[in-house]
């Protein structure tokens, strides 16, 4: 960890170089789709922005588009670390940044007790003798005793790493305005410590699912990116790349079946994690083409309500012949 009043630098492993994942935005595209993440050439190029201008970027879009998975693949292209915290209600600063090994404190306490005599003896007044003590006590508040979670590990690792705040919507406002800090200057406060700076500012994405608005301050540090659902040809790349072993005539009968499931007015339309799931299903029963019997089937894959089943299961045919 450095502590310090020094400007981050920017890592070594983003600097552009000729060649490499991040010369361009195209070798973008094509360093991503290397482990396994099919981007368009938006959601490329807004990495691209956000590497290089060291922002945080901001992904938004329904559940399960491929927000979570841009991070980890991104951390995976770098070689680097991903470090994740996951939000939720509630989450408040000793969860997201430190707090103190109260049991270790407690135990180093009980091992200097019987030392205490020798460290007052000699303390001719009690403001002496309080000095003393002040100084022990400011031992039991320093590294040793520092649990460091997500945000402060982030912040620790000199070569970089990946730093993935999962749905920050599902937390509380209050912790959005602690974030401030770390999103605009990569450092921390710490009243023990002191101002905590990164030595290598982490590359940072927030996720949400637009359960509530965020606030403007934290998407004025942030670029943003909305992944919308794909259209049928980059859909059909995903699958490809996610499940090899599908027949490519599948594919094509699985993603405009999705597609027109879309178009319904449902509790939940099936997003790109659910084609997927479905694909390696179909896989797994040997289907070689959709037939109503195996949709039927296999409805409870890509719907998660049921509602939206029985609404779906009448239209089986007409939704199949649509293709």
């Amino acid at each position: 960890m450095t502590i310090s009043t020094t400007a981050p630098v920017r890592p070594a492993a983003l600097n552009h170089q000729e060649g490499g994942p991040f010369a361009s935005v195209d070798a973008l595209v094509e360093g991503l789709g290397s482990v396994g993440y099919i981007a368009s050439r938006r959601i490329a190029t807004a990495l691209y922005m956000a590497v290089h201008l060291q922002k945080p970027i901001l992904v938004e879009g329904s559940a399960g588009v491929g927000k979570t998975e841009l991070a980890l693949s991104t951390a995976r292209l770098l070689a680097q670390p991903l470090i994740r915290m996951q939000c939720y209600e509630g989450l408040d600063e000793s969860k997201a940044l430190y707090e103190w090994k109260y049991g270790k404190q407690l135990l180093y306490t009980q091992i200097l007790k019987d030392r205490m005599g020798e460290q007052l003896a000699g303390a001719a007044t009690m403001d002496a003798a309080m000095d003393r003590l002040h100084g022990m006590g400011d031992l039991f508040f320093s590294e040793p005793f520092l649990e460091a979670r997500p945000l402060m590990q982030a912040l620790r690792h000199d070569d970089g790493c990946v730093l993935l705040i999962d749905e920050i919507d599902k937390s509380d406002e209050a912790f959005e305005a602690f974030l401030l800090e770390v999103l605009s200057a990569y450092q921390v406060s710490v009243p023990e410590l002191g101002v905590i700076v990164a030595k290598t500012p982490p590359l940072v994405f927030l996720t949400s699912n637009n359960v509530r608005d965020l606030g403007d301050a934290l998407k004025r540090r942030c670029l943003h990116l909305h992944i919308p659902l794909p259209e049928p040809a980059l859909e059909e790349r995903i699958v490809a790349t996610r499940v090899p072993g599908v027949e490519q005539a599948l594919t094509r009968q699985l993603v405009a079946f999705v597609q027109s499931l879309r178009t319904l007015d449902l509790r939940k339309a099936p997003s790109i994690s659910e084609t997927v799931d479905w694909a390696r299903a179909l896989v797994l029963l040997h289907a070689d083409s959709l037939e109503p019997a195996m949709v039927r089937d296999t409805l409870n894959v890509i719907l998660k309500f049921e509602q939206d089943i029985a609404a779906v299961e009448p239209q089986i045919v007409e939704l199949l012949h649509r293709r």
